[in-house]
């Protein structure tokens, strides 16, 4: 650990425009996970920093500019931060790595998401009609159906993509004419508090955007029971998901949830009948897996392959996992980071102790790595992960990981590739591998997960609406969707000719 003296702690909370430190003077070390080193002290804020902030953006909404700002003006703004996050691009993306355990490039592509995002909502709302109009049947009767804006915004955001996830509800509720409170995660908040920086500098009025760190049981919980919230956006984990829709729940504010995901990769025999066929897929499979040390909701974590062609699938794949190069993201070469935590690594250790317990077959990994000058013993890498012979019955398949385990699943017909992947609580993303393009549409048809990718795995689009079925979630992010969470529909009907209706006669 740093000798945390020689680090300055900062006034990372944000209400009403003002910087300033927790009201209980608390704060908390944010740590490197490649060495496990503190590299900054944040101000750790709690229901009393909550309320101010909530108080602030309350005002804000209710006094100031910011709702009525014309369209083309919050457009503008969203459009400036967009290019001032194309400025601090390096710096964000170096800092994310550090913050997430990343490699400074994932870091690099995320910077360039956020951007795009406050791009896209930017030109949705400047190109959206006034209103839609609605025939009464009558020339006296203007009727039309208008947005408007939610109110006070509470966003909680998790920590295996910071910025990105944090842009996916900011930029929309921006865009919308709404004010927040936003909670990064506890342990990786410094590059959403140095977004709002750049919302300020973008000119963005004092009390719309606000920011508390600090952990969720206290400044989460506030922030989705409080009665002066009229949205809470939440991305994280089903039980603390849960727990957010029960604190919402007494005073039916609107509730966004996306959570986690056990997401299927289905790959059929026809697309490894060629060379350039098999090389692909199983690329992509590790892509799907071990991206991100396999933080990742949408994760392809279960392997589900036709029985004809898994053994020489199986061994191609922990062949090539076991040539990652793990190691600190800012290093040269390196091509996976570590895990977030000390203790997301032993989450995973304990599915993985688990899933050998029960049958699986250790086909790769499975242990923490020997340590190596860009792979220091103290920080908290684990090896990718190979494990055959799964079945639905072990937690490592039915249960949400977040790291870098894949499991194997076999099938020899169609209608059990669709059943195995079916076969789940989730139903966020998923993928499919085939030549044939009308399996890949019968079976893209079948699966009940939000997203289905076919020939391909993890792409994100701006334009497409991103959320899942079952216990992944309510919530729909990116998209016209994405917006749509952070308005209300409100009908305004005008007589232009009024007359009395006399159905009482005095």
């Amino acid at each position: 650990m740093a000798d945390s003296t020689a680090l300055r702690a900062r006034d990372t909370i944000y209400a009403g425009g003002e910087w300033r430190a927790a009201v209980s003077g608390a704060t908390r070390e944010i740590l490197d996970p490649a060495d496990a080193r503190a590299f900054a002290v944040v101000a750790e804020g709690d229901e009393k920093d909550t309320d101010l902030a909530v108080a602030a953006a309350r005002r804000a909404f209710d006094e100031g500019p910011w709702p009525r700002t014309p369209v083309t003006e919050r457009a503008a703004l969203l459009r400036r931060v967009a290019d001032l996050l194309v400025r601090e691009r390096e710096e964000l993306g170096l800092l994310e790595a550090q913050d997430a355990g990343k490699t400074v490039e994932e870091g690099r592509v995320d910077i360039d998401c956020v951007a795009d995002a406050f791009r896209y909502f930017a030109d949705l709302v400047a190109a959206e009609a006034p209103g839609r109009v609605v025939d009464a049947g009558s020339p006296d009767i203007h009727s039309v159906v208008v947005h408007e804006p939610v109110g006070v915004c509470a966003l909680i955001t998790p920590w295996n993509y910071p910025l990105l996830q944090a842009s996916w509800k900011i930029a929309p509720a921006l865009a919308a004419g709404n004010t927040f409170v936003v909670k990064p995660s506890e342990i990786t908040p410094m590059t959403t508090v140095a977004l709002i920086g750049l919302l300020t500098e973008a000119g963005l009025p004092a009390g719309v955007a606000n920011i508390v760190t600090g952990p969720g049981r206290t400044v989460g919980a506030r922030m989705a029971e409080h009665p002066d919230v009229d949205l809470v956006s939440f991305t994280g984990g089903l039980v603390s998901g849960t727990k957010v829709a029960q604190a919402a729940a007494p005073t039916v504010k609107k509730v966004a949830l996306e959570l986690g995901g056990k997401n299927p990769n289905v790959v059929f025999a026809d697309a490894c009948a060629t060379e350039e066929g098999f090389d692909t897929a199983v690329d992509q499979s590790l892509n799907a897996a071990f991206i991100h040390s396999g933080q990742v909701c949408s994760a392809g974590a279960r392997l589900i392959v036709e029985e004809s062609v898994r053994d020489r699938f199986v061994a191609e794949l922990a062949r090539r996992a076991e040539k990652i190069r793990l190691g600190r993201g800012t290093e040269d070469g390196v091509e996976c980071g570590p895990l977030v935590s000390a203790q997301q690594r032993e989450k995973v250790e304990s599915y993985v102790d688990s899933a050998l317990k029960e049958g699986a077959v250790l086909r790769c990994g499975g242990k923490r790595p020997e340590p190596a000058p860009e792979r220091p013993a103290s920080g908290y890498f684990y090896e990718p992960t190979v494990l055959d012979r799964c079945h639905r019955e072990m937690r490592v398949v039915r249960e949400e990981v977040f790291g870098p385990v894949l499991t194997v699943e076999t099938f020899r017909s169609e209608d059990e590739a669709v059943a195995l992947a079916n076969d789940t609580e989730y139903g966020l993303a998923g993928g499919v591998w085939t030549a044939d393009p009308g399996r890949a549409r019968r079976v893209a048809g079948r699966l009940r997960h939000g997203t289905v990718w076919i020939n391909d795995f993890h792409p994100y689009l701006p334009q497409a609406e991103w959320g899942g079925f079952g216990k992944s979630g309510t919530g729909r992010e990116l998209g016209p969707a994405g917006l749509a969470e952070y308005r209300e529909t409100k009908h305004v009907y005008q007589n232009l000719a009024p007359a009395p209706v006399r159905w009482f006669r005095g």
